[in-house]
């Protein structure tokens, strides 16, 4: 779910923290549901008055959804709770101190099947190769892991949300992929 607030001046907000101020507007966190209650003004109903939604709300709350991934993951890495780096996160995922794995959405998928094998826990690719490397201090990185608590529990939360935000385009077979700017929920959603 997202939650949304009108501020003081009718201007509707993404609250992406849910902690703002004032009776929050709730939304499931896809695309089509944000459209349509802009659309049909869903917002000043539940307001009870006016309200102004500013353009490209959409994309505003993807930005915002992303830039939580990023903060959570570099939270993560400073308190030594993330790491990136095949050689670096395959260490961890064969010790079992991973409890969440990070790739790129732009990887290869040969290179993350290769990467992930046996692995049945989450996995999600919120950002891009450049985004996620930038996190961890390189050009790019497409694997990441994340030890269990609660920065890997917000991580997937986000990343969860913010699947629902991105509308993918077909891959060249035919299935539907996370894509270039796209969000992959774990391969299993057993263990959440």
């Amino acid at each position: 779910m997202l939650r949304f607030v009108v501020g003081p001046d009718r201007k509707v907000v993404f609250d992406a923290a849910g902690r703002l101020p004032g009776r929050g507007i709730w939304l499931s966190a896809r695309r089509d549901v944000i459209e349509a209650a802009c659309a049909r003004g869903a917002f000043a109903r539940a307001a009870a008055g006016p309200v102004v939604i500013p353009p490209g709300l959409v994309v505003a709350v993807e930005a915002a959804l992303r830039r939580r991934i990023v903060e959570q993951l570099g939270l993560a890495r400073r308190a030594g709770q993330a790491v990136a780096g095949f050689a670096k996160a395959r260490e961890w995922l064969e010790c079992g101190r991973a409890a969440l794995v990070v790739e790129a959405a732009d990887g290869s998928a040969d290179e993350r099947r290769r990467f992930l094998g046996a692995w049945q826990g989450p996995v999600v690719a919120p950002l891009d190769g450049a985004s996620l490397g930038a996190v961890f201090g390189r050009e790019r990185a497409v694997h990441g892991v994340m030890a269990a608590g609660a920065l890997a529990e917000r991580v997937r939360l986000e990343a969860e949300r913010l699947a629902g935000l991105d509308v993918a385009p077909p891959a060249a077979d035919g299935r539907i992929d996370g894509g270039a700017t796209g969000a992959r929920l774990g391969r299993t959603q057993a263990g959440r």
